[in-house]
């Protein structure tokens, strides 16, 4: 296989895609050299939070309804920052994608936006950690505590939501335990709550210090505990690594190569990091059956998109607007099993939009800076305008001619490359001046079903 097919695979899964000047430096790269910088990064990012803290109980109604307002706007804004930071260059890309995956997996919809800040943080510290500390800063996370209801768990009235969705969901996977270790499971989890400053808080008189059955094992357990005993069951590493190998690899699961995975998942002790590499570092991740043929969810087609075209000062109406009609809306996911992916993302009503994004903005972002500002109303695209810079794709293909600026263009945006028929070559218009003439080679490069795949 080709080199540059083999980075440009790496690095659509381990991130999303590289920019013009990143691929121009790294697509002659090998594999080991391109593992290296992924995982011998000094992977960190600084955490933003927003200082807004909760509705107070003494607010009255009006009060209540403009907070909530502000709220929605202000998680509104986290959305943004967040998919932002997963569109620059200057942010490690394996991370973000990482806690993207975590968002996705430990589903929860958030409208305090501090919250959503102080959740995303969280996750974003430990997505390449250990996965017990992973699991257990998601325990005592307060957006989690609020939307699955363990605020209410208290000692002689247990609530079983989040103890029910630790196992299915979160860790060990149905059929791997039962529905008294689900009742004993929220009775170690009884006092989790958390303040009005959105802290997590232990609350010793509502927790249930008594013995508990869990899995076969007695004690007093607690929350730390019940984990714990759910981690040493094989089945969760497997389960873990089976919905890793499904988003970063293939939906087709080859269960022998999960199988070996897992052992060494649970052997490192839950070694986050280890496990993506022993993935990427593999010969059959880089097949022809795993290349080009995953469905590239909404966020990581915008993010996608915002990398290669250096996009910035996106408006946030057209951000928010996408997600909502592509069908994934960052810290508001469907439900607590999360999106389901794969052919989930498309239909009727989502394929036309996805296929006509990249052109609209394009559209929009040149209109604007013609100051063509009539024109974007009457075309209601005024929402997607963004700022983006070409430059580094003109450098790309700098010297060449029609048909090699096709071919290389080709080869960077579409994953794996096309072999474009000399008939769409000759359709583009020999009037056109050289920079239209790339800026619409991307537009329709990006505008076929094959840039919707990575």
């Amino acid at each position: 296989m080709e080199k540059q097919t083999i980075i440009q695979h790496l690095f659509a899964r381990a991130g999303f895609g590289l920019s013009p000047q990143e691929w121009q430096a790294r697509k002659d790269w090998s594999k080991a050299q391109a593992l290296h910088e992924i995982f011998g990064e000094k992977i960190q990012s600084i955490p933003v939070l927003v200082s807004m803290p909760l509705p107070q109980k003494d607010m009255t109604q009006e009060q209540r309804m403009e907070r909530q307002k502000r709220q929605r706007e202000l998680t509104g804004n986290e959305n943004i920052n967040w998919i932002t930071r997963m569109g620059s260059p200057k942010e490690s890309a394996f991370l973000e994608r990482m806690t993207l995956f975590w968002h996705g997996h430990f589903a929860c919809e958030t409208q305090i936006a501090y919250l959503a800040a102080q959740q995303i943080n969280s996750i974003r510290k430990h997505a390449l950690g250990n996965f017990r500390e992973l699991v257990l800063a998601i325990a005592k996370d307060p957006s989690m505590i609020r939307y699955l209801n363990n605020q209410q768990n208290r000692k002689k009235k247990p609530n079983e939501n989040f103890a029910r969705e630790l196992m299915e969901l979160f860790t060990i996977g149905r059929g791997n335990y039962s529905e008294k270790d689900i009742k004993e499971a929220a009775r170690a989890f009884t006092g989790w709550a958390h303040n009005q400053k959105g802290e997590y808080i232990f609350r010793k008189g509502q927790h249930d210090y008594e013995q508990k059955t869990f899995m076969g094992q007695m004690g007093n357990f607690n929350g730390d505990e019940i984990i714990d005993l759910i981690l040493k069951k094989r089945e969760t590493a497997v389960f873990i690594t089976r919905k890793v190998y499904k988003y970063f690899v293939n939906e087709n699961i080859e269960e022998n190569r999960v199988k070996n995975l897992a052992n060494d998942f649970y052997d490192s002790n839950y070694n986050i990091l280890k496990l993506m590499y022993a993935i990427f570092n593999s010969d059959w991740f880089y097949d022809a059956e795993n290349i080009g043929t995953k469905i590239k969810s909404p966020v990581e087609l915008i993010a996608g998109f915002m990398r290669q075209t250096n996009a910035s000062n996106f408006t946030k109406q057209g951000l928010l607007y996408t997600q909502k009609a592509l069908g994934q809306i960052l810290f508001k996911p469907p439900n607590v099993a999360g999106w389901a992916g794969g052919k989930n993302w498309i239909d009727n009503s989502t394929l036309t939009t996805r296929l006509n994004f990249t052109t609209i903005v394009i559209q929009a972002s040149e209109l604007a800076a013609n100051n063509e500002h009539k024109k974007l109303k009457k075309r209601q695209i005024k929402r997607f305008q963004a700022t983006l810079d070409f430059e580094p794709i003109f450098e790309l293909v700098e010297g060449k001619e029609d048909a090699a600026i096709i071919k290389t263009l080709t080869e960077y945006l579409i994953h794996p490359p096309l072999t474009v028929p000399k008939k769409i070559v000759q359709n583009f218009s020999k009037n056109e001046n050289r920079s239209t003439f790339i800026k619409n080679v991307c537009r329709r490069l990006m505008g076929l079903p094959e840039y919707q795949m990575c």
